[in-house]
């Protein structure tokens, strides 16, 4: 008994710490929706709005931002865009170790010069990404995002598709799902908790 009051006050300060631990990790998780492990992102191979082809290894040691979309989209995507710009300038000097992605999910309509004007329209540093049918489809596929073209009256079209967008760590993971009107803080947050790691 008495061996085990001399331990006591090493026993108690250890259980401190530790409660002070978790505390500080439950102080610092995600805003957004926790995806850890959960089988969003991997693979595709799409081309910039600049002509260069581009795969996730080019994106390594940033933190990306990725969003799929097209621009013929009249709110969810101008207004997802604009968000992305808002949380890359809150970043401050940590802008440069973020990458904002564009994916289409409309490459019909969506050319290369299209894209262009679109994304840099938000920020210059953004990259509007598009692929063929197949190339898209496995790219919203490994991001589990939904999209389908809706034929109009007029014989035009527009396209239905998910609204989340997704932060990717600097190792490639995808970590956090971002709700369509997360409130711009929250983003940050998680950006700067990636960023950090």
């Amino acid at each position: 008994m008495r061996r085990w009051f001399r331990h006591a006050p090493h026993l108690l300060m250890a259980a401190l710490g530790l409660i002070a631990a978790v505390g500080c990790v439950a102080a610092e998780s995600f805003k957004g929706a926790d995806v850890s492990g959960q089988g969003y992102g991997g693979a595709y191979r799409l081309s910039g709005h600049d002509g260069k082809t581009r795969v996730p290894a080019d994106f390594a040691g940033k933190v990306v931002l990725i969003s799929f979309g097209f621009t013929h989209c009249p709110d969810v995507c101008p207004t997802t865009l604009a968000t992305l710009a808002a949380a890359a300038r809150a970043l401050g000097d940590d802008r440069k170790r973020l990458q904002v992605l564009f994916v289409t999910v409309d490459p019909e309509r969506d050319t290369a010069q299209a894209l262009s004007r679109y994304v840099t329209a938000f920020d210059a540093d953004f990259v509007g990404l598009r692929g063929d049918a197949a190339a898209t489809r496995q790219a919203a596929r490994a991001f589990k995002v939904f999209y389908q073209r809706v034929p109009l009256a007029n014989g035009a079209y527009t396209m239905d598709h998910s609204t989340g967008y997704y932060a990717i760590d600097k190792r490639g993971n995808t970590r956090v799902l971002f709700r369509y009107e997360q409130p711009l803080a929250d983003m940050v947050h998680d950006l700067r908790l990636l960023i950090a790691e």
